[in-house]
Order: C-alpha cells, then sequence, then structure tokens
C-alpha cells in the first residue's frame, strides 16, 4: 500500500518540476513576452466577451495582472504554474508568474486564465515588490454573465478566473506566490 502512494508521489512531483523547469528556461525571453503579451490582450478580451461589466474594473482599477495560460494538475500532490503580464493604466510594465503547490484530494488537469485588479498603489506595490501571496482564504470569482457586477475588493484585490479546459477534482489547501519583474 505505501508502494503505491510513494509512486503516485513520485510521479505528480516530477510532473511538477518538469513544468517549473521548462517555465524557468523560457523566462528571459523576449519572444515570450510578446507572446505572453498578445495572449493577455486576448484573455482581457475573452473576460469582457463573457461577462460586459467586468471592462468596469479594467477601466478604473489602479492596476491589473492577466495571467492568460493558467496550467493545473495534481494527483494528491498538485501544481499551477502560469506567466502574465502587469498593467498599470492600461500599459504593460512588467511581466509576471504564477505558481502554486497544493495538497489534498485532487485529480486531473486544467487551464485557466486568471486576473487579479489591484484597488490602489499599495496593493498594487505589494505584489511588485513580490509580497503578496494568495492563501486558501482568498477566492476567486469565476466569470460568467454578471458576475462582475455586484462584487467588491477584499482588502484591496478582486481576483477573476475564467476555464479554458479540462477537468480537475479539488478539495484542497494550498496558495498562489508570484514573481514579478520590470519590463
Amino acid at each position: 500500500m505505501k508502494t503505491k502512494y510513494a509512486g503516485i508521489f513520485q510521479i505528480t512531483l516530477f510532473f511538477i518540476l518538469a513544468i517549473l523547469m521548462v517555465s524557468i528556461t523560457n523566462g528571459q525571453s523576449t519572444h515570450r513576452d510578446r507572446r505572453v503579451l498578445k495572449d493577455s490582450k486576448k484573455a482581457k478580451n475573452a473576460f469582457i466577451k463573457v461577462d460586459p461589466s467586468i471592462k468596469k474594473w479594467f477601466d478604473n482599477a489602479y492596476g491589473y495582472v492577466i495571467f492568460p495560460n493558467v496550467g493545473k494538475a495534481g494527483l494528491g500532490v498538485g501544481g499551477a504554474f502560469g506567466n502574465g503580464i502587469v498593467f498599470i493604466n492600461n500599459t504593460a510594465i512588467g511581466r509576471a508568474n504564477l505558481s502554486q503547490v497544493s495538497i489534498g484530494f485532487q485529480a486531473g488537469a486544467q487551464g485557466y486564465r486568471e486576473v487579479i485588479f489591484f484597488e490602489n498603489k499599495s496593493n498594487m506595490d505589494d505584489f511588485k515588490e513580490n509580497k503578496l501571496k494568495l492563501s486558501a482564504q482568498v477566492s476567486a470569482v469565476l466569470v460568467a454573465i454578471g458576475a462582475a457586477a455586484n462584487i467588491n475588493y477584499s482588502n484591496g484585490i478582486l481576483i477573476f478566473t475564467q476555464p479554458k479546459g479540462g477537468l480537475m477534482y479539488e478539495v484542497s489547501v494550498g496558495g498562489q506566490t508570484f514573481n514579478y519583474e520590470k519590463f
């Protein structure tokens, strides 16, 4: 019985490390930045298409970061990773990456988009100084028609996600961490 779970753990750990290694080796590429910027603009349009009321957040937030392609997978132990672009006044100012490790009942893989809005300079500065870590207590709003209309910031932060594909069952605990780099 122990051997079965040890094998699952090793396979999951290998998968997470492989994703992280590929992401790190692609980290400084100008080509990657252009691709992620293009994907971020498409993701912004996709968020607005699904729920036009989210446009007010893009227009009025101090700043935001869009992760257009986040991949998540797990089997007992899971991980997620994505690259994004940081905007202030709808102008790209830098790149960011998102990483997450989670432990709990989970199986599968999925892709999604994520946008994090910052209410003010202080919240954005925490993100830019790599001080922002989202815990299990912070929840994201799943984008659907009208979802953005009647919600507000929580501690100066507002998060929306939009599924892109895949299937994942999950009851887990884990947090997202971020790394910001100025262009």
